[in-house]
């Protein structure tokens, strides 16, 4: 169980039999140190997201949710297939569920399928991934500031701001949280 000043951004809990996702989280302290949480959830069946409110003494049950590595294979219309490695078994996933995790859809790229129930209620990506720059606006001679920023375009289609010195071909680590450019290879 979990008390409500446990619970942070990505916890997934369970209220009234379904599995939800904190999404957001604040907490007031109020006088003789008490204190009200408050979140909103996302229900991983069906999306929807509802405020709620937790006081400090109530008990909040963790959801069962399985998490199960799996590899990108394609994309057909709006369903994603993976491949579990080890036993060969593959997952149709709907749009829905990939969210934004469908900017870093590249082949054999890996990441967690959650299951509550069995049934694919959400997915987890690494922190990090490498994706390769396939477009991306050539820098002006002489402007060689460093914070200098201009969109690139990677290889899954997802657009993100790089610095000035990154060019085509370059392949850069993203965060996968917020969607920020990290670090070049070398």
């Amino acid at each position: 169980m979990y008390s409500p000043t446990e619970l942070k951004k990505g916890t997934v809990i369970q209220l009234d039999g379904a599995p939800f996702k904190v999404i957001e989280y604040s907490q007031k302290v109020v006088g003789r140190g008490g204190s009200i949480v408050n979140v909103k959830l996302k229900n991983l069946l069906t999306g929807a997201v509802i405020p709620k409110t937790f006081k400090g003494q109530d008990k909040i049950e963790p959801a069962e949710v399985l998490s199960r590595k799996v590899q990108y294979l394609y994309a057909d219309g709006d369903d994603f297939f993976f491949m579990d490695p080890e036993t060969y078994e593959q997952y149709q996933v709907p749009l829905e569920t990939i969210g934004d995790a469908k900017g870093f859809m590249k082949e054999s790229a890996e990441l967690d399928l959650q299951f509550f129930n069995g049934a694919i209620v959400g997915n987890v990506l690494p922190k990090n991934m490498w994706l390769e720059v396939v477009r991306t606006e050539n820098v002006v001679k002489g402007d060689t500031t460093s914070s200098v920023m201009k969109d690139a375009e990677l290889e899954t289609g997802l657009v993100i701001k790089v610095p000035a010195f990154i060019k085509e071909g370059d392949v850069v680590s993203v965060d996968t949280e917020s969607l920020s450019y990290r670090e070049r290879q070398k």
